[in-house]
C-alpha cells in the first residue's frame, strides 16, 4: 500500500510547528437563520475560519435554546471540526480557549482523534499511539452545562443520497415524524428526499464551507488525508436536533460498518460509524450535552446484503440515489472505483442486471479493469478498499449467488450464503423498541 508522505515528514512539521489552537467561534442568529464561524490557528502563523450556515425553515427554534445551552453544542461542533486543521502538520499541543474541558473528556476527545485518523495514520506510514500523538490543554477555567429542554417524538434523519439513508426514510416517513437533514445538498439528496415525499421546506440543510487556507496548504505539502466525517455529522445532528424539538436521530449505519479496514487491526475506513464509536458518542452526550436526545443507527441491526434488499423494493430510487465519491461533484457513479462495483455487487441478488446496468452504465462484474478491486473486496489482498464498503463475507456470498461463472466470476469459499445473511439480526444496537419493531416487521416480510 503505497503512502502519501512519511514518517520523516510527519516529524518534520512537528518539530516546525508545535501547537494548535482553538480560538474562539462566533454565531449570529437571525429569523431562525443560524450562522457560525470558527477561528482556529496554526502556531500563529495560519489561520483557519471554517464556517456553516444553517438555512431557514418554519420548523426551527433557536429561541428554544438559551447563549448557554447554544454554547454547549457549538463548542463540541468546534472541538470536531478542528481535526481537519490540525492534521495539516499534527502539532504535539492543542490550546482550548473558549472552555474548559475535564479530564475524563481530554481522554474521550484523543480516542475520537486517533481512532478516526487511524486511516491517515497508517496511509502516511505513520507511527503513532494514542497517549503520545497530542496534548490537549484548556485555557478556560469555564465548564459547560448540559441541556435540557423538552423534546417530541420527531425523528431526525441524516440523509447522504445512498441506498442506506433510503432505506431508513421509507420504512420511517409512515410511522413516525420525520425530519429529513442534509449536509451541503447535492442532486442525489435533493432528489432522494423529494422521492420520499418531502418538499424542501420540510428539509433541515447546513450549509458547511471549509477554509481556503487549509485546502491551499493540502496542495503545498502540508498533511493530507481521511478524517471522521461521520462523527462530525453527529455533533451537528444535535444542534438540528434541539433546533427541531426532536427526541431521536436516526442514522444508517449497519453493523458491516465493524470491520476493520485492515484486518486484525483497529483500523477502519468507517470507525465513526462504528458501534464503538455509537457507543461511546451517546455515553459522552449522555453525561455532558443532554440526558434526553437518543443518538442511534437505525439500520445497526443489519448488514449490507439486508439494507441491499430492502432498498430493492424501492425502484423510484433507483435513477436518483448515488453514493459513489469520485462521482460527487458531478452527482454521478464514475464506474471504475470501489464503492461503485460494491454497491453494484450488493444489489446484484435483488435487482436485474438490466437494471444495474442502467443505474451503473455498464456491467461493473464483468470489467476487466475492475478485476484488483474486485480482489480486494473480496478478501484476496492485505487490506480491503479505504471506501464504505461492506465485509469480505457479504461480498463472497453475493459473488456465490451469481448464476454466471465466467473466469471473471469464478465462486468463492465462504461459509455463510445469501439466505443466512438474509436472515441475520445483530442484537448489538441501541434502537429504542418501537424502532426495533418498525425494522423487524419489514426485515422479514417477503425476504
Amino acid at each position: 500500500m503505497a503512502t502519501y508522505y512519511d514518517q520523516n515528514k510527519y516529524n518534520s512539521l512537528r518539530e516546525e510547528y508545535d501547537f494548535f489552537r482553538f480560538q474562539r467561534y462566533d454565531y449570529t442568529l437571525e429569523k431562525d437563520s443560524l450562522y457560525v464561524k470558527f477561528y482556529f490557528s496554526l502556531n500563529d502563523e495560519y489561520f483557519f475560519t471554517p464556517s456553516f450556515e444553517i438555512a431557514k425553515r418554519k420548523f426551527y427554534d433557536f429561541n428554544n435554546l438559551g447563549n448557554n445551552q447554544i454554547d454547549t453544542i457549538l463548542f463540541n461542533i468546534g472541538m470536531i471540526e478542528l481535526i481537519s486543521y490540525w492534521k495539516l502538520a499534527c502539532p504535539r499541543k492543542v490550546y482550548i480557549k473558549p472552555f474548559r474541558l475535564s479530564e475524563e473528556q481530554i481522554k474521550w476527545w484523543k480516542k475520537l482523534y486517533f481512532n478516526g485518523l487511524g486511516e491517515f495514520f497508517y496511509l502516511n506510514g505513520i507511527k503513532e499511539n494514542v497517549d503520545d500523538f497530542m496534548e490537549i490543554i484548556c485555557e478556560s477555567d469555564i465548564s459547560l452545562n448540559k441541556i435540557n429542554i423538552p423534546l417530541s417524538d420527531a425523528t431526525l434523519v441524516p440523509v447522504g443520497g445512498g441506498k442506506d439513508s433510503v432505506v431508513t426514510l421509507e420504512l420511517l416517513k409512515n410511522k413516525l415524524p420525520v425530519i429529513p437533514l442534509i449536509i451541503n445538498p447535492r442532486g442525489a439528496t435533493n432528489e432522494c428526499v423529494k422521492v420520499a415525499g418531502f418538499s424542501e421546506e420540510q428539509v433541515a440543510v447546513i450549509k458547511r464551507t471549509l477554509d481556503s487556507t487549509m485546502l491551499r496548504m493540502n496542495n503545498e505539502g502540508f498533511l493530507n488525508g481521511h478524517t471522521p466525517f461521520s462523527a462530525m455529522l453527529a455533533f451537528y445532528t444535535l444542534l438540528i436536533g434541539f433546533a427541531t424539538n426532536s427526541k431521536y436521530i436516526a442514522l444508517s449505519n449497519e453493523s458491516s460498518a465493524n470491520e476493520p479496514t485492515v484486518p486484525d487491526s483497529e483500523i477502519n475506513h468507517q470507525y465513526s460509524k462504528s458501534i464503538a464509536f455509537e457507543n461511546d458518542f451517546r455515553d459522552y452526550v449522555n453525561k455532558y450535552i443532554s440526558s434526553d436526545i437518543e443518538y442511534f443507527s437505525f439500520l445497526r441491526p443489519l448488514n449490507e446484503i439486508q439494507i441491499a434488499s430492502l432498498f430493492s423494493r424501492n425502484k423510484d430510487y433507483y435513477k436518483v440515489f448515488k453514493s459513489c465519491n469520485a462521482g460527487s461533484k458531478t452527482d454521478s457513479w464514475c464506474g471504475k472505483c470501489p464503492k461503485c462495483l460494491f454497491t453494484y455487487l450488493i444489489m446484484s441478488p435483488f435487482i436485474s442486471q438490466e437494471d444495474l446496468i442502467n443505474i451503473f452504465g455498464k456491467d461493473l462484474l464483468n470489467d476487466n479493469d475492475l478485476q484488483p478491486i474486485l480482489k480486494q473486496l473480496k478478501g484476496e489482498a492485505d487490506v480491503k478498499p479505504f471506501e464504505c464498503v461492506g465485509t469480505i463475507e457479504e461480498v463472497n456470498a453475493c459473488l456465490n449467488f451469481s448464476q454466471q461463472t465466467t473466469d471473471n466470476r469464478q465462486q468463492t469459499s465462504t461459509t455463510l450464503t445469501i439466505d443466512d445473511l438474509l436472515n441475520q439480526y445483530d442484537e448489538m444496537n441501541n434502537l429504542p423498541e418501537h424502532f426495533a419493531a418498525i425494522l423487524k416487521d419489514n426485515l422479514f416480510k417477503n425476504n
